[in-house]
């Protein structure tokens, strides 16, 4: 009996309308369009106003991504949210369910950073693939300028705000995950941190508690660069041998949107022409979990990314953590 399978039927995805480009950026910091773009190939990022929260934007993503699936939302039997910046440190994921009216799902956040998305793409296609639910929503969204410290150029030039979703239902005709990969490795957390800062609250009889927030982000920018052009290669790889596949039977290269040296450089390891990578980091910069799925909602509007194509994804970053999953697009 052949396993069950999934189908990704629906995409969307959402960002803010205020946008910053780079020659804006330099009157902040030292820096230039030309600094930036060489570098990273960013040339904007969106960033949310103080009042725009990332229900918000991760509900309008998703209310696209299920217009285009044509289900009703009360159909939807699990919502999955992949962010590290969630509006409420209990989860957002609730709220988006709430907002989107999928009264009968249960819904939970899942924190892996800019691997979010991916390790959430999985953990959706296990609870599918058994049999327990039948529809799933998978949100990826960040608000990366909440955390981001715009005095340092070194970080502030690389993130933007975004959030991406898609509509995933359990297949008897469609395998959707061909092969995927998933790797941590704690001992390299340092390299790429955003850390709870806490102040001392002295309470009574000499016990004292802590009370604080979080600093900013840190990145150690050339560590992980070093560990993406090594490691993204060989996730991909070990995902194309587990669905039996080489990289020349994919459509589309499809990575964390984190820079675009770092997509050359593992484009290249992988034999795959520029003209099969998506790419839209340009516009959007670094959104961290929103990436996969922003730029794969823009693939399939504009036509790029048609029905029954294959695409390796991966996403890498903080953890440190990585992965990748070859799947099918559409039923």
């Amino acid at each position: 009996m052949a396993t069950p399978g999934i189908a990704l039927v629906g995409c969307g995805s959402a960002a803010p309308d205020v946008v910053l480009d780079n020659d804006t950026l330099g009157q902040l910091v030292e820096t230039s369009d030309e600094w930036i773009a060489s570098r990273t190939g960013i040339r904007r990022r969106h960033v949310a106003p103080p009042a725009q929260s990332l229900v918000e934007l991760a509900t309008e993503a998703s209310n696209r991504a299920i217009e285009m699936a044509g289900i009703d939302p009360e159909q939807i039997d699990l919502v999955v949210l992949a962010t590290s910046t969630a509006d409420d440190l209990f989860g957002s994921a609730a709220s988006i369910q709430s907002a989107v009216g999928a009264k009968q799902a249960v819904a939970f956040d899942l924190t892996a950073a800019c691997s979010g998305f991916l390790f959430g793409l999985v953990t959706v296609s296990q609870y599918l693939q058994t049999g327990t639910f039948e529809n799933a929503l998978l949100v990826g969204a960040d608000l990366m300028s909440r955390w981001v410290d715009w005095d340092d150029r070194r970080t502030c030039v690389l993130f933007g705000d975004g959030a991406g979703a898609v509509v995933v239902k359990a297949s008897d005709t469609s395998p959707g995950l061909l092969g995927f990969d998933m790797h941590s490795n704690g001992d390299r957390n340092s390299c790429l941190t955003l850390r709870y800062e806490p102040n001392d609250r002295p309470l009574v009889g000499g016990v004292t508690a802590s009370r604080g927030g979080y600093g900013f982000l840190h990145m150690a920018g050339k560590d992980v660069y070093k560990f993406a052009v090594t490691r993204v290669p060989e996730t991909i790889e070990k995902s194309l041998f587990r669905a039996g596949m080489t990289a020349d039977d994919l459509d589309w290269l499809l990575l964390h949107q984190a820079n675009q040296r770092i997509v050359d450089a593992v484009a290249k390891r992988l034999k795959i022409p520029s003209e099969r990578t998506l790419v839209n980091l340009n516009e959007y910069g670094n959104t961290s979990a929103a990436s996969i799925p922003l730029a794969l909602d823009e693939a399939v509007r504009s036509g790029q990314v048609q029905a029954g194509q294959t695409i390796a994804a991966s996403g890498f970053g903080a953890g440190l953590s990585w992965g990748s999953a070859i799947f099918r697009w559409g039923a």
